[in-house]
């Protein structure tokens, strides 16, 4: 994949704000939500980009448990593995029960739909989607989720991108090097269980068109809320092999005894 970025804020002519501490210097930068030209944050210095890691806040084994029992509920199956490498094994389990790609997805949208209140999807359609043409929806949902979904996804920051209008707008995640990818190794849990349910999922509980665009080379992924993705038949992501390690392709090669078979089955 590309090499990671170093997310730096975007450069000031003025002289630099100096605040007392470094909160109030995140309060500032927290309300910093208008759409404008803004460039994107993501510098690469001298062209290296030193591995950002992320370190578990307070939350994250609640929102890890909170997920993985949405999902244990869905598949029927729970694995003997705490934590982050159980949960691995369940999205395998969920990926493997569906008869088609179809079913992996639709089962996916439930799993992320029984996480919110039915009320407050519907109300955040209904209210907030419509705002300003959507951009108020896509900036609010951005921050949220990058807030929220560090534990799953890996170092992910809000990040400038541009809009079907040509504008641009801080709607953007830059998740540095996925997790989910990155544990998984399969190409096909990450389109079925993450790539096309999230975007579903935003859509048409939220109101907020999402593209999210994975990096099977360096593993970061670019989330674009504001802007619809491709049809499917369009999107070269869909299109893409499984990854040389994903355990599904090397089963499918050790059972059938051919090397060139190297399409996960579920990709």
């Amino acid at each position: 994949m590309k090499p990671l970025a170093v997310l730096r804020p975007p450069a000031i002519s003025s002289p630099p704000l100096r605040f007392s501490s470094s909160k109030s210097h995140l309060r500032n930068h927290s309300i910093n939500t208008s759409c404008s030209a803004l460039q994107s944050e993501s510098i690469i210095k001298d062209g290296v980009s030193p591995k950002t890691e992320y370190k578990p806040g307070i939350l994250d084994d609640f929102f890890l448990n909170l997920f993985r029992s949405k999902m244990v509920q869905e598949v029927g199956w729970d694995s003997d593995k705490p934590g982050y490498g159980g949960l691995m094994e369940v999205a395998n389990r969920l990926t493997m029960k569906g008869k088609t790609n179809s079913d992996t997805v639709e089962a996916s949208v439930r799993i992320l739909t029984s996480l919110f209140p039915p009320l407050l999807l519907e109300l955040y359609r209904m209210l907030v989607s419509p705002i300003a043409g959507g951009k108020v929806a896509a900036i609010m949902v951005a921050r949220v989720t990058a807030l929220t979904c560090q534990w799953l996804m890996g170092t992910s920051t809000v990040n400038s991108i541009e809009l079907p209008d040509g504008s641009s707008c801080q709607s953007g995640i830059f998740v540095e090097k996925c997790k989910y990818l990155e544990e998984s190794k399969c190409i096909g849990i990450c389109i079925n269980t993450c790539k096309l349910p999230t975007q579903n999922f935003f859509k048409d509980q939220m109101g907020v068109p999402l593209l999210m665009e994975p990096n099977f080379t360096d593993y970061s992924c670019q989330f674009k809320f504001g802007v619809l993705p491709s049809p499917p038949e369009e999107d070269s992501i869909l299109k893409e092999p499984c990854l040389e390690i994903c355990p599904n392709a090397t089963r499918r090669r050790e059972v059938s005894g051919k090397m060139s078979a190297m399409q996960c089955p579920k990709a």
